[in-house]
């Protein structure tokens, strides 16, 4: 054993640390959260998920930056993000000029960002990459989606009855809503353009996708938003039931499998032309 016998029992905290709010942990989850919608740790951590590579891809908003924008209460959520002027970013610690006009480009070019990574950005509890891009294709809104019931979200192939009542309790917060509406009044864009007959595309209905290697013109997020716009799945581990494999330069072990099995391996080349 590597106990010593000077252990110290540990006491879970009943306040945040942070901002002194009520800590709970939900019915069959072993993680505690602060619950409080003002904490600071909290507002940090909602800011960071929303400008990162995966949601708005907002890169200049890193960590040292967001710390100063909580502190000197310049932001208060991420709709906040939105109103910040250039001249107020340049004069914060260890930012200049520059930086500030690069983050004003990315903050610019976030509000084209499509549907999928704007609910993904939003940081609803149980709501990944994956769920995030089934419910922008199936609402094709940020307004249908607001207005749905868990009935209706439950109804959704892979969208169980913990992601519904997780995603309606959100928007049942006012907060929330008003949030939602600031953004698009911010210019950010919360459709899906075109109707959804014209929109849909099925070309990759069913199948799944396997991604190795590295891609030349596009990243990984961007592929996979491509094949889960189209229908298609992707996983991380080559089986049987894979349809396709997606190999770019330096593909490892994971083609060596696909080769094995006698699956489809496309290049980068392929892959676009099938995407066409």
């Amino acid at each position: 054993s590597r106990r010593t016998g000077a252990e110290k029992r540990f006491r879970k905290p009943k306040k945040c640390p942070v901002c002194g709010g009520v800590i709970s942990r939900p019915e069959g989850e072993v993680v505690s959260r602060c619950v409080a919608a003002d904490c600071p740790a909290q507002l940090k951590a909602r800011l960071l998920h929303f400008a990162s590579r995966r949601a708005m891809r907002i890169e200049g908003l890193g960590e040292q930056l967001v710390e100063q924008l909580v502190e000197k209460k310049m932001i208060a959520d991420v709709g906040d993000i939105y109103r910040l002027k250039q001249e107020e970013v340049a004069a914060l610690e260890r930012m200049a000029e520059k930086s500030a006009s690069n983050l004003m480009a990315q903050i610019e070019s976030s509000r084209t960002r499509d549907l999928p990574h704007l609910i993904y950005g939003l940081g609803i509890r149980h709501v990944g990459e994956r769920t995030a891009g089934i419910l922008a294709r199936h609402f094709r809104s940020l307004e249908r989606l607001s207005k749905a019931t868990t009935e209706e979200l439950d109804d959704i192939h892979e969208i169980g009855m913990t992601v519904a009542q997780s995603v309606r309790d959100w928007f049942d917060d006012a907060g929330n809503l008003y949030l939602c509406e600031r953004l698009r009044t911010a210019g950010v864009r919360t459709e899906i353009e075109g109707s959804a007959e014209s929109a849909q595309d099925e070309t990759f209905a069913g199948q799944q996708f396997v991604l190795t290697g590295k891609l030349e013109s596009l990243t990984r997020d961007e592929a996979r938003a491509m094949i889960e716009r189209r229908g298609g799945r992707v996983t991380s581990t080559v089986s049987k039931k894979t349809d396709y494999v997606v190999a770019g330069e330096d593909a490892g072990s994971k083609l060596d499998k696909a080769q094995e099995l006698g699956l489809r391996v496309i290049d980068e080349v392929a892959f676009k032309e099938i995407l066409s």
